[in-house]
């Protein structure tokens, strides 16, 4: 495994932070050009990694698992930004699994650690769906906008390591890219339609 994936998005002579950000580019995230804007020095990759020498990490969009390994062998915060409310709907499509269990749909800021997405909250936002989102996809576009939102408000918070991480409450739930259900009609379906359509179908 080696790192010639990672690319220097700018070079900076003193920065604030030089920030690793995994996942999502410059054109599927205005986070970036936040950091950079921020005089951070941000380098980038969506491929696996690894060992790095970083000031700070960000994992928004990543595809891949971060293990034990390599969080042990880094010395700066590794967060994450999730779409859903922790500890609720940890791990794969948390915006369908909010609407098919009926748990609070939200955004969270959060370290990582060896579990999936189980590590202690740093930021954290209630969802409540009032602009007229009907489907899941308008509703999945309204916690990216809400998760950008609140990165953005708080950057300088987490560009300085000024903040306390608090440990996630309760048990909540888990779920893997193989739970959705196969009748799942898809991503543009209107949520209340699909659900009440699913329970007849599962027997829910």
């Amino acid at each position: 495994m080696t790192n010639s994936s990672i690319v220097v998005l700018n070079a900076s002579i003193n920065p604030v932070k030089r920030i690793l950000f995994l996942g999502y580019d410059r054109e599927q995230t205005k986070l970036i050009g936040a950091l950079v804007d921020a005089n951070c020095e941000v380098h980038h990759t969506d491929e696996k990694i690894d060992v790095v020498d970083y000031d700070l990490i960000i994992s928004f969009g990543y595809l891949h698992i971060l293990k034990g390994d390599f969080l042990n062998s880094v010395l700066c915060p590794v967060i994450n930004l999730h779409i859903s409310y922790l500890p609720y709907n940890k791990g794969a499509h948390p915006n369908f699994w909010s609407f098919y269990d009926n748990t609070p749909s939200g955004v969270t800021i959060h370290l990582i650690d060896e579990g999936i997405d189980t590590g202690a909250i740093i930021y954290q936002k209630y969802v409540n769906f009032d602009n007229g989102e009907r489907t899941f996809s308008q509703t999945y576009k309204r916690l990216i906008n809400e998760i950008e939102r609140l990165f953005l408000d708080n950057l300088g918070n987490i560009i300085r390591n000024n903040w306390v991480a608090r440990p996630q409450r309760g048990e909540g739930a888990l779920h893997f890219v193989n739970d959705l259900p196969n009748e799942f009609s898809g991503w543009d379906s209107v949520i209340e339609e699909e659900l009440n359509r699913l329970d007849k179908v599962l027997g829910k």
